[in-house]
């Protein structure tokens, strides 16, 4: 039940993400605002996420991840509840940074739950239950958002957070048991400072390219800003026993192949729900509705390979499946690009069913082969530090698809208005989707035998 209570808690965070995507257009007519600035609304998030993770090992170790897991919920809540009440894209932006407070501890706090609570022999099954609640967020997100749309305002995709998130903290209340650890010593307040500018700075600094959000020169400053902040850190965290965030588990191969490789495919992953509904709304003029459905298909195209990852990875190891998914994936991505009024349904939702049966395959072990060597009383950094990657990876990948879509659509209408065509997609889906065939430069380094003591030889008929 632990493993349970803790998954059903990030099925409200995972449901809120996606039911989001799907309404952005909504929201662009709602603020008056180009479409394309409401990646404001998932990097603001995100970026707060990214930058409050940090914290959340410390914390955990420092306070214990139950009552941390149970806090974070409750500060979401009220985040989703402002989120409601917004009246501007800033006041929803601003809400969006306390939603995302909550969310930073949520994901890395309920990992070290589940990984303090399952021998190494049972992580992977736990993992792949771990994710499979939160996969039903992108299944019923997506169709739910589509369905609150056509009845309701937009105020609503927030508030169906609270009675999940009550439901949530009961759960974690009655079934998660306190896990204790040994004292973290002194918190690194200054090493939070400094990777908080680095991430901040860097994910502003991207956010801003290409756009206009900044003049020219407060660009420059906000890259220095990060550049600087990343060598203090450096020089601060070098010699310390626990920095806030621990590069040197960057030094083993098979936690340095996620950190890499899972966030090339992370990137891809951070863009699609902002593309995908984009693509099928403005570009091919379908309803909220129409869009949330056939971006389920995704969704239940993962949830399939909650059965098949771990046959996967017994039979053929980590580094294959790595490289085989890598591949395929950025292919699939690449295709999605093309889609056009006059492309069959029937051929889109396959599309978008094998790519989320890639990525999910995919995701499952670049995560678990992470932890594959990592000390057991490093567990918490790594988990900190493998979800301030991750966060940042898909940052960059919304900020990467929001700039190939605003160059595409400049090129297409130079002087004139710039509405989404379906021809604008083919570049950030290119792209986004090369971002994921390159993680396999990374993969084709691990040795065979990578994380095989995970999941033992393969099993013979």
């Amino acid at each position: 039940m632990t493993l349970v209570s803790v998954a059903c808690a990030l099925f409200m965070q995972s449901i809120d993400s996606t039911a989001l995507s799907t309404a952005l257009p909504t929201l662009a007519r709602a603020f008056a605002t180009d479409p394309i600035h409401l990646k404001l609304c998932l990097t603001a998030y995100i970026m707060a996420l990214a930058v409050f993770v940090p914290a959340s090992a410390w914390a955990a170790d420092r306070f214990g991840a139950r009552r941390v897991f149970i806090t974070a919920m409750m500060v979401f809540e009220i985040g989703s509840v402002l989120c409601a009440l917004s009246h501007s894209l800033g006041e929803l932006v601003a809400a969006r940074i306390l939603q995302g407070a909550g969310g930073a501890m949520m994901t890395p706090v309920g990992r070290i739950i589940v990984v303090a609570s399952h021998p190494r022999d049972q992580l992977i099954r736990a993992m792949v239950w771990l994710t499979t609640p939160a996969t039903l967020g992108p299944i019923l997100g997506p169709p739910l958002s589509g369905f609150i749309l056509s009845i309701a305002s937009w105020h609503w995709i927030f508030y169906i957070n609270v009675p999940m998130g009550l439901l949530g903290i009961a759960a974690v209340l009655k079934f998660v048991p306190k896990i204790k650890q040994p004292h973290p010593g002194r918190f690194d307040s200054l090493g939070f400072l400094l990777a908080a500018a680095v991430i901040s700075a860097s994910m502003l600094g991207a956010e801003s390219a290409g756009v206009d959000l900044f003049s020219g020169w407060v660009q420059a400053a906000v890259w220095l800003t990060a550049l600087f902040a990343a060598v203090a850190y450096f020089l601060h965290a070098r010699g310390r026993e626990r920095p806030v965030l621990n590069l040197g588990l960057l030094k083993i191969a098979t936690f340095r192949a996620n950190a890499v490789g899972g966030s090339l495919m992370r990137m891809t992953i951070g863009a699609l729900p902002f593309l995908l509904p984009l693509l099928l709304q403005a570009g091919l003029g379908w309803t909220p509705l129409q869009a949330g459905a056939a971006t389920m298909s995704s969704a239940l195209g993962q949830m399939g390979a909650r059965v098949g990852a771990q046959f996967f990875i017994r039979k053929f190891g980590f580094r294959v499946v790595l490289i085989a998914t890598a591949a395929t994936s950025g292919l699939i991505v690449a295709a999605t690009g093309l889609f056009r009024p006059t492309t069959p349904v029937a051929v889109m939702v396959a599309v978008l069913a094998v790519g989320g049966f890639l990525r999910s395959n995919h995701l499952t072990s670049a995560s678990t082969i992470a932890f594959a060597d990592i000390p057991d009383n490093a567990v918490s950094q790594a988990s900190s530090l493998a979800a301030v990657l991750q966060q940042m990876a898909q940052a960059f990948g919304i900020t990467l698809a929001g700039l190939m879509l605003h160059i595409a659509q400049q090129a297409s209408a130079p002087h004139g208005v710039r509405s989404l065509a379906p021809q604008n997609f083919v570049l950030p889906f290119c792209m986004v989707g090369l971002a994921a065939a390159s993680s396999i430069l990374v993969y084709a380094r691990l040795p065979a035998n990578a994380g095989a003591h995970l999941h033992g030889p393969p099993r013979r008929r």
